[in-house]
């Protein structure tokens, strides 16, 4: 994912999640056994998707140094802005392309839900993935119609 939104005009605490909650990601999975797991270190992710949906749950965390770390130096922001009233909701994947362990490029593409105050949004999203350096990486994003 790639949203880039105003910088916040104050700063509101990430959302919590504990090992126990849902994980963002929509898997049927806690967040310490899933996304945790990744965005602690002690897990890569084997395909594109997984590395997709990791992000997601990051951005839904707050997770800023994960995101910088799966993003590939050529298209890495030196920071990404979370704004204090975007909440991501949920995850549907759509369809991916190659991304698998015997790849070296992927694509996935997705809707991901939000809510911002009171209002529901829906960001669709088909983004490109790479190995670097051994591990996937997110490349940069095209927007769905």
């Amino acid at each position: 994912m790639s949203r880039r939104r105003p910088a916040p005009r104050a700063a509101a605490p990430a959302p919590r999640l504990l090992p126990s909650s849902p994980c963002p990601c929509g898997l049927p999975a806690a967040y310490g056994e899933c996304c945790g797991r990744l965005h602690r270190g002690q897990a890569a992710a084997t395909t594109a998707e997984l590395l997709m949906r990791s992000r997601f749950s990051a951005f839904a965390a707050q997770d800023e140094a994960y995101l910088l770390r799966t993003w590939h130096p050529d298209t890495r922001p030196d920071a990404v802005e979370f704004d204090p009233a975007l909440r991501w909701t949920g995850l549907e994947v759509l369809s991916t392309t190659e991304g698998g362990p015997f790849h070296s490029a992927g694509t996935v593409a997705f809707r991901a839900h939000y809510t911002e105050g009171r209002e529901q949004g829906v960001l669709s999203e088909h983004s490109r993935f790479v190995r670097y350096e051994g591990a996937w990486v997110y490349l940069d994003a095209l927007s769905l119609s």
